[in-house]
């Protein structure tokens, strides 16, 4: 049995990378995974593929077990896994409330990281495993610090895995995008300490480049022109001035 696997599948960019992965792909099945199994159930009306919905929260070490049990009872072949869950917080690290940022680190870290390992001895020659990192990726964001933190942890890992693999011949990649409006934002926003930002994408624009990335088998997937030039530019500069000159366009 061909699959995909594809976590935080119930909304944004998610919902559209199973719409994607269904065009793409013939597979007998996609497992889509989040915490809201009913928002899960109405992609299978405009997929080819079956929809498998698993409810579960991947920032609990138990839901970790599930999938792993899930593996073993039906012995697929993952095709595609797209580690898509996660979630951020703006702030004040020192103001943040401090379980909240520890789940963060729960899922964004710990979830996408156990998720790759359970799922790498069903992935065969010629699969995929794409992370969801972000733009905060490339240097350290004072004021998103934890979530900024967790995303470059995603990109040094994804790097990494993408070496170790080579000789089994699977293709990791990073996505890292810019600033996209999706439910996200209603979860990371809570006050004014984000105030600036100078671009928006939509889920879709992101969706679509990382899937042409993907044919190319890419390292790392960046939506946008002006953001490649802003990775590039951010790698040279002293990280110093990197945090500067966020700060003073957040009004810091």
């Amino acid at each position: 049995m061909n699959i995909a696997v594809i976590t935080g599948a119930s909304s944004g960019m998610g919902r559209d990378f199973v719409f994607a992965i269904d065009k793409e792909f013939t597979l007998d099945e996609i497992w889509v995974i989040a915490r809201r199994e009913e928002r899960l159930l109405e992609l299978q009306k405009d997929c080819r593929a079956k929809i498998r919905p698993i409810a579960l929260d991947l920032a609990v070490s138990e839901s970790h077990e599930i999938y792993k049990g899930l593996l073993e009872e039906h012995k697929p072949e993952i095709q595609v896994l797209i580690n898509n869950a996660g979630f951020g917080l703006f702030g004040e690290f020192s103001q943040l409330d401090l379980d909240k940022q520890l789940n963060l680190i729960d899922l964004n870290v710990k979830g996408l990281t156990a998720m790759s390992h359970i799922s790498l001895p069903y992935m065969p020659a010629g699969s995929h495993l794409l992370n969801l990192a972000s733009n905060s990726s490339w240097q350290p964001v004072p004021y998103i610090n934890v979530y900024g933190s967790s995303k470059a942890y995603v990109m040094n890992f994804s790097r990494a895995l993408e070496m170790e693999l080579k000789k089994r011949k699977i293709h990791v990649m990073a996505i890292a995008p810019h600033w996209i409006k999706t439910e996200f934002f209603d979860r990371a926003v809570h006050d004014d300490t984000i105030k600036y930002y100078d671009r928006f994408y939509t889920s879709q624009q992101v969706v679509n480049k990382a899937m042409k990335d993907l044919r190319k088998r890419k390292s790392v997937s960046i939506m946008g022109f002006p953001i490649r030039m802003q990775v590039r530019l951010v790698k040279l500069l002293p990280v110093r001035w990197v945090m500067g000159i966020w700060c003073k366009q957040q009004g810091k």
